[in-house]
């Protein structure tokens, strides 16, 4: 063998030796696995159905008898038909896109929240109320991870940038539901919760689409204040007291008496609400974010730089319509342009601004971005 061609090192040669796994007819990952599970049947969809039927309580959103969608699909056999929708979400294109979107932080650094990460922690948020007032948290986990896939690049701006290119406007959580995750065919349940989950839409027609849009904002409230402290734009000392009193300076400890109050008062009343003084220490703390974050100078001037390569992105695309990818191509330029641009990841989006509209690269939005 050539000296010069590289050699592989114990760790790859260690890895490669597992290709095969363990074992002869019963293969398993571990040369020495042990742990054991009683056998038995595969527990199928029915069986899961009926396990939802027999613990949820009254009012929780069964998966039995539901399962409408779009266009009509055989049952899977073994998951119930929110958990279907949960994994679909997961694995799309626009779910992964998420990653590649602002938050807060426009071309965040390694521990700043992205839309995805957002995403994750309204499930945990929404999952944890579900778990505690007996609903479903399969469906609040659904709708919780596909809530934002309607989000343009560039955070909230993204909304008023393709707000001057349709009749009816743009808003994330119907174009989540009806464009961006079309696709999926997903459950009415879980289009209906993704539609609705920001609190000046209808409400959702489930118990889980109002725990998620709770969620929501219990989860963005804490986590903005934190990647704010974090990149040095405000400081615990600056919180109001009725923030600190009651739900402390800490994402931790916010989190926990935001959750429980909405846990305790859905077990006490049967509505998915919060105590009086959880909620309004809750909105000093929004309102807090919103003054000193959101619409701080340096937010404004990024936003109005975002909505303006947006713009002129979406432009481009429906003078041009040619170079759309093929499958964004339709009779309608204006909704294909905006479709396609909507889709993209910041990088991607400021990166086609250079490419095609001759952006100067100091130009681009950069800092702290417009809302959670």
């Amino acid at each position: 063998m050539s000296s010069d061609v590289p050699q592989l090192n114990p760790r790859a040669i260690s890895w490669a030796a597992t290709m095969q796994g363990h074992g002869g007819e019963l293969v398993v990952a571990h040369h020495d696995s042990g742990a054991r599970i009683q056998s038995g049947e595969p527990i199928g969809r029915e069986a899961r159905e009926e396990r939802e039927a027999a613990t949820l309580r009254p009012g929780a959103t069964l998966a039995r008898g539901a399962g409408d969608r779009p266009v009509p699909e055989a049952p899977d056999p073994e998951r119930t038909c929110f958990q279907r929708d949960r994994d679909r979400i997961v694995h799309s294109t626009a779910f992964r896109r998420l990653a590649g979107k602002t938050q807060v932080v426009v071309h965040p650094t390694d521990h700043q929240r992205t839309r995805l990460t957002h995403a994750l922690e309204v499930s945990q948020v929404a999952t944890s109320i579900a778990r505690a007032v007996g609903a479903n948290e399969t469906l609040a986990e659904a709708i919780a991870l596909g809530h934002d896939c309607g989000h343009g690049p560039g955070g909230h701006a993204s909304e008023e940038a393709f707000d001057a290119f349709l009749p009816d406007g743009f808003d994330h959580g119907p174009w989540g539901a009806d464009v961006a995750l079309a696709e999926l065919n997903l459950c009415v349940q879980t289009l209906d919760g993704i539609r609705n989950h920001s609190w000046s839409r209808p409400a959702p027609a489930t118990i889980e689409g109002e725990i998620v849009s709770w969620a929501d904002r219990i989860a963005y409230c804490a986590h903005d204040l934190e990647d704010a402290i974090a990149a040095g734009i405000v400081s615990p000392d600056e919180l109001p007291p009725p923030v600190v009193e009651r739900l402390g300076t800490g994402r931790r400890e916010q989190l926990s008496v935001l959750i429980r109050s909405v846990s305790a008062t859905a077990a006490a009343q049967g509505q998915i609400g919060m105590d009086a003084e959880t909620a309004a220490a809750l909105a000093a703390l929004r309102k807090f974010n919103y003054e000193h974050i959101y619409t701080r100078g340096e937010s404004l001037a990024q936003s109005q730089a975002v909505i303006a390569v947006l713009q002129d992105l979406v432009s481009f695309y429906i003078e041009k319509p040619l170079a759309l990818p093929v499958e964004f191509r339709a009779d309608d330029r204006v909704l294909a342009a905006v479709t396609y641009v909507a889709g993209m990841t910041d990088r991607f989006a400021f990166d086609q601004a250079e490419r095609l509209l001759g952006w100067a690269h100091q130009r681009l939005p950069r800092g702290i971005g417009y809302g959670a």
